[in-house]
C-alpha cells in the first residue's frame, strides 16, 4: 500500500512540474501602428514562434473602415515540425496558405463542363436558356377574341 500512495505522489508531483512552465522569453519585437489605422509588427519567440503582419486601410464595406492585412506565421509543433502559414485577409476573407493545410479536391470533369455551359447560356438564376428566350410565348389567339 506504500508503494501505490508513493508511486500516486510522484506522479502527482511530476504533473504538477509539468504545468509549472517557464515563461517563453520574446527575443524579438517590433511594432508600428499609424494614424491611419497602418501597422506592421514583428515578433519571436525563444521557442521558435514567429509572426508578422503588415496592414493597410482599404476601401470600406457596408460595415465600415476595413483594413487590409497580409502576414505569416510559424511554429515548432510537438512533433518537431516547423509549420508555417502565409495569409491575406482583406474585403474577399481571410486566406491562409501552408503547405500543411489542406486543399480542396479537384472538380470533377463533369462539373467543369457544368459550370461551362451554364456560364454561356444563362445570365441569371431565374432567366431561361438564351436558345428559350428568342422563343418568347406567343398565344395562338388574343383573348376576347374570336376568329
Amino acid at each position: 500500500m506504500k508503494c501505490v500512495v508513493l508511486a500516486l505522489s510522484a506522479l502527482v508531483a511530476l504533473s504538477a512540474a509539468q504545468l509549472q512552465k517557464e515563461p517563453i522569453a520574446i527575443v524579438k519585437l517590433s511594432s508600428d501602428v499609424q494614424p491611419d489605422g497602418g501597422f506592421v509588427y514583428e515578433y519571436e519567440t525563444a521557442n521558435g514562434i514567429k509572426a508578422e503582419a503588415r496592414g493597410q486601410p482599404s476601401a470600406a464595406g457596408p460595415e465600415g473602415p476595413a483594413i487590409a492585412v497580409q502576414g505569416q506565421f510559424a511554429y515548432v509543433a510537438d512533433d518537431g515540425q516547423t509549420y508555417s502559414v502565409q495569409y491575406v485577409a482583406d474585403e474577399n476573407g481571410y486566406q491562409p496558405q501552408g503547405a500543411h493545410l489542406p486543399t480542396p479536391p479537384p472538380i470533377p470533369e463533369a462539373i467543369l463542363r457544368s459550370l461551362e455551359f451554364n456560364a454561356k447560356n444563362y445570365k441569371g438564376e431565374d432567366e431561361q436558356p438564351q436558345q428559350q428566350q428568342q422563343q418568347a410565348f406567343k398565344p395562338a389567339r388574343a383573348f376576347g377574341r374570336r376568329r
